[in-house]
């Protein structure tokens, strides 16, 4: 027997292997839950969860896709316990076009690129408030899809769907995230002429 033969490779700890997606997992989770003190919950949740499964864990080569699934887990989880849900914007209402809608009420007079100005109104906080309003199932899809770039056919693995699904999720996100947007200009005042409340 070679003595001198290389050992295999310990595996990192627990502790290395999540410790570099600490801050995306709890940025995912605000978008998510909204509230600090919620996503803070929901990410000790998730690394409770995963430090279980830890030991099962066999591919280790992509941490940050096994923490997400782990998260979005945990986020289900919540989302069932703490029903009902009678914030979220009706599914059915999806003939509202922001786009249309802008054009019409010209909240922005003499703007040249109103969409966009309309869209600079929102800085993080304002838009993760917004993002409150949609069900968490489509909120979940536009994040993963347009924060953190998964394609469809991840997000349906992650979400244990298929991709129709996940694409009916985004089309129904993205009407849900425009009503809810103006909506919400609307009540804070941020367009012209709309009393601030």
């Amino acid at each position: 027997m070679d003595m001198h033969a290389a050992a295999p490779e310990a595996a990192p700890s627990f502790a290395t292997l999540i410790e570099p997606h600490l801050d995306y997992l709890y940025a995912f989770a605000r978008k998510l839950c909204g509230e600090r003190t919620a996503a803070e919950d929901l990410v000790q949740d998730t690394l409770l969860r995963a430090f279980r499964a830890n030991e099962s864990l066999r591919n280790r080569e992509r941490p940050r896709y096994w923490l997400t699934k782990v998260l979005l887990s945990a986020s289900a989880d919540r989302w069932r316990r703490d029903a009902p849900h009678e914030h979220d914007v009706p599914l059915e209402d999806e003939r509202f076009s922001l786009f249309d809608t802008l054009v019409e009420e010209d909240p922005i007079p003499y703007s040249d690129r109103l969409h966009l100005d309309f869209l600079d109104m929102f800085d993080d906080e304002k838009l993760i408030t917004t993002l409150q309003r949609i069900h968490l199932a489509n909120r979940t899809a536009l994040v993963l899809a347009y924060v953190y770039g998964y394609k469809a056919r991840e997000i349906a693995e992650l979400t244990g769907t298929t991709t129709g699904t996940v694409l009916a999720r985004l089309h129904r996100g993205r009407k849900q995230l425009e009503k809810a947007l103006w909506e919400y200009a609307k009540q804070r005042g941020l367009l012209k002429g709309e009393p601030r409340t």
